[in-house]
């Protein structure tokens, strides 16, 4: 069998070559010609697995090793034949690593402590959850929205959207991009979402780019409706809205859920996906060697501080976004370079917190988030 597989995802490397021909390209050299003979693509989310790429070959299966699936025409699959699979949940704790990072940086820049003020969660999957869960932590009052959800589980849980417009300090996006239907998620936010908010809220948007109308958020922004706005992710990338890029609070080039751990997840849920499909006996496959950072324990003094301080320099010892920001901001035409180099980051687990003078329910929330404690 003939094997696909975009040169960017890690770990990968000779696990399928004792079974297949496997054959590692850019997502972008990734043509028609050549997966005319192939038999599955693990990809990522910059090609687009269509008919014109689809047709006439032999391709059976196609593994994403991401969240989102929209590069995947799933009608013209079905059409043909061709299953597919993404990988749910697999960067969920990198994405609340980044949210982590930039709702505590925003508090401690703006003087805003984020205890009692109202986080609202739009869209709570695999990464709302985790997100609702970390304003728990914080102290927040979380409001979620999820119609989707809301349909099967009824709503006890859930507020309407309306509800977050109008109560929330702060939105965070965590939705798929849905063109249209019932739960159609393209320019959610748009000039009619922006003008009938509440409050002048921050907004957060770590999901999929079209998710935003560009020129409304832009103008919100300057128009003072909003009182800030934080992008990973952005309508027509690579190409960027330099405007929009120098309005922003934290700009970053799309890498909310690129730590190590969410890459390693996502190629792991694609081996063990393409070997179940083709019965190739790696049901079980793990990805191994997972790079470290160079310094595994944040040493914190706790004396005299607040709690919020206290998680905020763990948080950024783990993650400081304002690299991520400073990178962007100093190359925005090196985009997709910036991606495709991303240095080495982990997630909370892979570090331990060192305390001294950390009140115990500070070093449990350190707990929650999943740093390791030694007092």
């Amino acid at each position: 069998m003939k094997i696909v597989i975009d040169d960017k995802i890690p770990y990968i490397r000779g696990v399928f070559e004792p079974v297949a021909e496997v054959v590692y390209l850019p997502g972008s050299r990734t043509t028609p010609e050549v997966v005319h003979t192939a038999d599955a693509l693990i990809t990522r989310t910059r090609t687009l697995c269509n008919a014109k790429l689809l047709e006439g070959s032999s391709v059976r299966f196609i593994a994403t090793a991401t969240i989102g699936f929209d590069h995947i025409d799933v009608d013209y699959c079905k059409r043909a034949g061709i299953q597919w699979g993404n990988a749910p949940g697999c960067n969920a704790g990198s994405v609340e690593q980044y949210i982590a990072s930039a709702l505590l940086l925003w508090a401690g820049e703006k003087n805003a402590p984020l205890r009692g003020k109202t986080l609202g969660i739009v869209g709570v999957g695999n990464v709302g959850s985790k997100i609702g869960r970390l304003g728990n932590i914080l102290g927040m009052r979380v409001l979620l929205n999820d119609p989707p959800r809301e349909r099967v589980e009824g709503p006890g849980a859930f507020v309407s959207l309306e509800t977050i417009r109008r109560e929330a300090d702060i939105i965070t996006f965590h939705v798929p991009l849905n063109m249209t239907g019932e739960d159609a998620t393209y320019h959610m936010v748009n000039r009619i979402f922006l003008s009938e908010m509440g409050k002048t809220p921050l907004l957060i948007n770590s999901c999929r780019g079209e998710v935003f109308d560009t020129p409304a958020i832009t103008e919100a922004i300057e128009n003072h409706v909003v009182s800030g706005f934080i992008a990973d992710c952005w309508e027509n990338e690579p190409e960027i809205s330099l405007r929009l890029m120098n309005q922003c609070f934290l700009a970053t080039p799309h890498i909310a859920g690129y730590s190590k751990d969410g890459k390693a997840n996502g190629t792991r849920m694609s081996v063990q996906a393409v070997s179940r499909f083709f019965n190739l006996g790696m049901d079980d496959w793990q990805p191994h060697d997972i790079e470290m950072p160079e310094r595994t324990v944040v040493e914190i003094d706790g004396a005299g501080r607040n709690g919020e301080s206290i998680l905020r320099e763990a948080v950024l010892a783990t993650y400081d976004i304002r690299s991520d920001d400073q990178a962007l901001r100093s190359n925005p035409a090196g985009f997709e370079k910036l991606r495709g180099d991303y240095p080495v980051r982990r997630e909370f687990p892979a570090y331990t917190a060192a305390l001294r003078n950390v009140p115990n329910p500070v070093a449990e929330k350190l707990k929650l988030l999943g740093f390791k404690i030694k007092l």
